[in-house]
């Protein structure tokens, strides 16, 4: 991305990580963090703008994270240990050779950074004699509780009791080791009220909650639609999903497992009484070209939010869109990963015909 290059000359706060520059975790710890929101709304702007996506008045101001540093949720550690008994556990390095040591990481939520040194000696407690390697995955609650798990069969199952959440507006969301969350608890709720904003749902509405994880965005709207509609190819993620429902008590409130591009242009044909919206948050590679060409055809939808978390793809997918005479109305980029050069990008689409 262009704003790595540009990071090198606005050298001057000083990083909080130790090993800043050597990671490949975090880029922009060595400027304030003002200069790496202008930095990264200026790179969206010039990306919208060289595809002749848009005018830049549709591009909205970038929305800050609560907190700049101790915002993440989840950390993913790799951990080593070498023929002669000696035990290693960090991050890949940025020339992705051996691992960066840590004991501390000042972009985890405290829960996470002050366990660590205590998950390392777990793991080296835990692991298997035959075992030379793990990929350890840590998570924290919004209660402060840590669990982690990567060594051995089902080890990222969770019981019930367990289970970790975050509120939102008073409405707790359930997640585990086994299924994707977002990693920064704290701009959730920014999100869910820029998107209430937008005023796109209705009593009528159906909402296709597309990639739908644990059911985030369908919990947090089904007392604005008429009927949730969320589709997840990931069990764990289906299984929590129906948790969250059940929780919750809604009744309005559709969970189908399976891929996206296998069921949802069936659904497309289905009559409807009222408006229909979607959101899709999909992998980091984006749309598989089949929904990207069926819902771009659809003519029964009247709204569409694509999340994304890496503007490449959603520039690619956005084309689609674009040449089906699709209108972008609105984008909303949000700081989910602050201090380094990643951006989750909100974008409205709408039918010309709806114009």
């Amino acid at each position: 991305m262009m704003i790595k290059q540009e990071i090198q000359e606005c050298e001057g706060t000083q990083p909080l990580c130790s090993v800043f520059g050597q990671c490949g975790g975090c880029q922009y710890q060595n400027i304030t963090y003002q200069r790496e929101l202008a930095l990264k709304q200026e790179y969206l702007q010039e990306l919208f703008c060289s595809q002749g996506m848009m005018g830049t008045d549709h591009l909205m101001p970038i929305v800050a994270s609560p907190a700049e540093y101790h915002y993440r949720s989840r950390l993913d550690m790799k951990f080593l240990k070498i023929r002669d008994g000696r035990t290693f556990m960090g991050f890949s390095p940025l020339n992705g050779k051996w691992m960066i040591e840590v004991d501390s990481c000042p972009i985890a939520m405290p829960a996470i950074s002050n366990f660590l040194p205590r998950l390392k000696q777990q793991a080296i407690e835990k692991i298997p004699a035959k075992y030379r390697n793990a990929n350890l995955v840590v998570k924290t609650s919004e209660d402060g509780r840590v669990v982690w798990g990567g060594i051995g069969r089902r080890s990222l199952k969770l019981e019930e009791k367990d289970f970790l959440w975050t509120q939102i507006s008073g409405r707790k969301i359930f997640y585990a080791l086994d299924t994707f969350f977002q990693a920064n608890l704290a701009i959730l709720p920014l999100l869910m009220q820029e998107i209430k904003d937008l005023n796109v749902f209705n009593a009528k509405t159906t909402f296709y909650d597309l990639y739908g994880g644990v059911g985030l965005f369908g919990i947090c709207f089904a007392d604005l639609v008429g009927k949730v509609v969320l589709i997840e190819d990931n069990i764990h993620s289906a299984k929590m999903a129906q948790y969250n429902k059940s929780y919750h008590g809604f009744t309005n409130f559709e969970i189908i497992a399976g891929k996206v591009e296998d069921i949802y242009p069936d659904l497309l044909n289905q009559p409807s009484t009222g408006p229909q919206v979607a959101l899709i948050d999909p992998p980091r590679q984006g749309l598989a070209l089949s929904v990207a060409l069926a819902m771009a055809a659809a003519k029964n939808i009247d709204r569409l939010l694509y999340l994304s978390c890496h503007p490449e793809s959603l520039m690619r997918d956005l084309k689609v869109f674009r040449q089906a005479d699709w209108e972008i109305c609105k984008v909303i980029p949000f700081d989910f990963f602050p201090r380094t050069q990643h951006i989750e990008t909100l974008v409205l689409l709408k039918p010309k015909s709806n114009l």
